[in-house]
């Protein structure tokens, strides 16, 4: 398990700046490249066969899964065989979020959305540094009762799920700030990878 940082830094000193850089190239350099394109050929199928992708998570991931809609919606929309890409993220509405929060539970923000909305044959990308919030546990526990797929990335969990994941990544890292920096690259990986195979024109905007 990869742990930074490591000591307290002096205010003015680069060592810092350099082990952040040290430990992020660390972690890129162990994701596992077949599960990543295992990802981008999933995300690929469930863009042609006209499903969703619901994206979730809490803080800085949150932030991430709403970057999802921004890059996929957007890029994507220019594919080859016409299928539009339907990327939404549970985080992105905070008026949802606080209502269910405040009338029911806030362990229920992402349960009670994809009571709504899911149907069978849309995808689940949960991300979670922990792995172990409560809302997260509780998603996992609708996707386990309505048979979902789900792709899971984590920063550091350290305990076993009992569940089949479609995808399931583990960063091994303990570190909040490089877990989302890897997550988001994850994210622009797939993302541009679809565009370049599939859309009539390649730059990315």
């Amino acid at each position: 398990m990869l742990k930074f940082p490591h000591s307290k830094y002096k205010i003015r000193d680069a060592n810092f700046e350099l082990d952040y850089i040290k430990i992020l190239t660390k972690v890129h350099k162990k994701l596992d490249i077949k599960k990543l394109v295992k990802l981008s050929n999933l995300f690929e199928k469930v863009i042609n066969s006209n499903k969703r992708v619901f994206v979730l998570g809490n803080g800085g991931s949150a932030a991430v899964a709403n970057h999802y809609v921004c890059d996929f919606n957007k890029n994507l929309s220019d594919l080859k065989n016409k299928k539009k890409p339907k990327f939404i993220s549970l985080t992105n509405s905070i008026e949802t979020i606080t209502a269910i929060a405040n009338d029911i539970n806030f362990n229920q923000i992402y349960v009670k959305q994809l009571e709504n909305f899911f149907i069978k044959g849309d995808l689940i990308l949960i991300m979670s540094c922990s792995g172990t919030s409560k809302n997260i546990i509780e998603t996992l526990k609708f996707c386990k009762k309505n048979n979902a797929k789900v792709v899971f990335l984590t920063g550091f969990l350290k305990k076993k799920i009992n569940y089949k994941f479609e995808i399931f990544i583990n960063l091994n890292c303990e570190n909040y700030g490089i877990c989302e920096d890897i997550f988001s690259t994850i994210m622009h990986i797939t993302c541009q990878k679809i565009k370049v195979r599939n859309s009539k024109k390649i730059k990315i905007i």
